[in-house]
């Protein structure tokens, strides 16, 4: 086992990191960047390392900055959390290089998955099901024209390094099929450096369905169930949940199995999520894996009572999994609670925290990095608090989320609560009838805010 983990992250997910690794007698590291000071990941490590000014560029992207703090430190593991470097192939490389353990999958890995026309070309040897389109890149827009027509409108354009909606278009007539492909490769070279672009069928009201795995070093790859991640803003998730509402046996059975083989087909190593698109017929296509810890890992916690940060590091560490695939036993809900104006097109709303009351209770769970006195800096992504339910049943899982956000009181920025408020009380949400584009017609009530 490690003696010392050196955390490549901030926040929630670095001060959740390293709770687990106090539970297992391991040493951490924090690094920070000076907008960070007083955040308490910095607090609770046992050493802490500043690694530049605010910029991310210069501080928790800098791969020379952090592998310094790791030679000064002495630590011989890296814990990348979500975000930042956690898929980045050259950081994964570069640890490996200097004997440090990324703890996380291989550089190949990393590769393999990242690039969303090469993992599609593995999902389709392994026999995972995939959406309709192009075999390879976009080189022009009239031959992405062409093979537009030939799958049916609707189209999505999608940039093969993309995430979090960027570089991405939908195109729901050939007539419009240029313009969007210039427009996509545009932002996908601004975002990504890599302007490169590819073409599926656009799924009409899909559900965004994702499954949890996680590999050995010994090749033996299980899946720990479902989470229905559709309710979204521009592809950014706000809320998920564990069992999927629109999930059945067989549907599960299948999924599960898909996900299996997209982490064989690699020899994945680690924690990782296969992300796929349902359509109202419950036939599933891939999407794309996730080859690190997600932001809601939290929901698969709570329902099958596991710890995957620790699960995470055993593995990394060489050790077994132990026993098989997992099917919920209890209900989850996260909402995630983001510094924003949900009155004023989510805005993102930085500022001094006055006050903090966190909610409580039996099956509640917050996991968060802020408090009253800490001033939310503008410079990063504006989640700043996970609210997670459970209970028996879904039914009474929304009911305590709706005790659970009523008191749940921060004073002095905007943030998601209000949103979450009235969403918990929305007749579709209560039936589980909902998709990926369940926030076009969602109108927020002004009262709400009160």
């Amino acid at each position: 086992m490690f003696s010392k983990i050196l955390i490549a992250n901030r926040g929630e997910i670095a001060l959740r990191i390293i709770r687990t690794c106090r539970e297992m007698g391991i040493s951490t590291v924090a690094v920070y960047s000076t907008a960070d000071k007083d955040s308490l990941h910095v607090r609770f490590a046992d050493e802490a390392v500043c690694i530049g000014p605010p910029s991310s560029a210069e501080s928790y992207l800098s791969i020379p900055k952090i592998m310094a703090a790791v030679e000064i430190t002495n630590a011989d593991a890296v814990h990348p959390g979500y975000g930042f470097l956690a898929e980045n192939a050259d950081f994964a490389e570069v640890c490996t290089e200097y004997g440090v353990k990324f703890i996380g999958p291989s550089a190949e890995m990393i590769r393999k998955m990242g690039d969303k026309i090469t993992a599609k070309d593995t999902m389709i040897k392994a026999g995972v099901p995939v959406v309709p389109g192009s075999e390879g890149l976009i080189t022009n827009p009239e031959q992405g024209v062409k093979l537009a027509e030939e799958i049916g409108f609707p189209v999505i354009i999608k940039a093969t390094a993309g995430g979090g909606g960027k570089g991405m278009r939908i195109v729901w007539k050939a007539e419009e099929f240029v313009e969007q492909c210039e427009l996509a490769k545009k932002e996908a070279k601004a975002s990504f450096t890599n302007d490169g672009v590819y073409v599926e069928k656009f799924i009409e009201e899909p559900r965004h369905i994702e499954i949890q795995i996680i590999g050995d070093q010994q090749g033996k790859v299980i899946h720990l169930s479902e989470r229905d991640c559709s309710i979204q803003r521009r592809h950014q998730k706000l809320v998920e949940e564990s069992p999927s509402p629109f999930m059945t046996k067989k549907l599960r059975k299948e999924m599960g199995e898909a996900a299996i083989k997209a982490g064989e087909a690699i020899n994945y190593e680690g924690v990782g999520t296969v992300e796929f698109l349902v359509d109202k017929f419950r036939k599933f296509y891939f999407m794309e894996m996730n080859t690190r810890i997600q932001v809601e890992h939290t929901v698969t916690e709570e329902v099958i009572d596991h710890d995957l940060i620790k699960e995470q590091i055993k593995v990394a560490a060489g050790i077994a999994i132990e026993g098989g695939n997992y099917t919920p036993v209890m209900h989850a809900i996260e909402c995630r609670i983001n510094a924003e104006d949900v009155y004023k097109d989510f805005r993102p709303s930085p500022g001094y925290i006055s006050s903090f009351h966190s909610a409580k209770g039996h099956g509640v769970r917050v996991d968060t990095h802020v408090y009253a006195g800490y001033s939310v800096p503008p410079f990063y992504d504006s989640m700043i608090a996970k609210l997670i339910c459970r209970a028996q049943t879904r039914e009474e899982c929304i009911k305590k989320m709706k005790r659970a956000l009523e008191e749940f009181i921060i004073e002095g920025i905007k943030t998601t609560i209000p949103f979450h408020k009235q969403l918990m009380r929305d007749e579709k949400f209560l039936s589980g009838n909902f998709h990926t584009g369940f926030l076009n017609d969602f109108v927020l009530e002004e009262e709400e805010e009160a």
